[in-house]
């Protein structure tokens, strides 16, 4: 009796566990432009390192006028694959969005897009390294 009540909650917590796995939808995700202000004029423009990561490479180029960034334009994001253009759509904004608000790499990681966002503050730190801005 034991062994049928034990295989029993095993069978029903690894039906639980199937019927609740959340897969993608499998629709195309149409990549975005990722740039938030068009670049002021005079500006100076520093494309940060290719960076590879397990999702795909990453690459930022800023736009800097008067010591200041005022456009990130993220040309290389990971794709490859509909969940790769998914997260890069969600998290790019994001990430580009708090570049602009801190003026530097010392910004948060976007939950979820955990490669993508440390590809991405690699190759804006290098891009602000090239700017020489800190």
């Amino acid at each position: 009796m034991r062994r049928i009540s034990l295989w029993l909650l095993s069978t029903v917590a690894a039906l639980v566990l199937l019927f609740s796995y959340r897969t993608s939808t499998g629709a195309a995700v149409t990549p975005e432009v990722v740039a938030v202000s068009t670049p002021a004029a005079g500006g100076k423009t520093y494309t940060g390192d290719t960076v590879p990561t397990r999702e795909g490479d990453v690459q930022v180029v800023i736009t800097v006028a008067g010591g200041r960034i005022t456009a990130v334009d993220v040309p290389i994001r990971p794709g490859g694959s509909a969940r790769h253009e998914e997260i890069s759509a969600r998290a790019l904004p994001i990430l580009v969005q708090e570049t602009l608000d801190a003026q530097s790499a010392a910004i948060d990681a976007v939950s979820g897009a955990t490669f993508t966002s440390g590809g991405y503050v690699e190759s804006l730190q290098s891009a602000l390294d090239a700017a020489q801005i800190a």
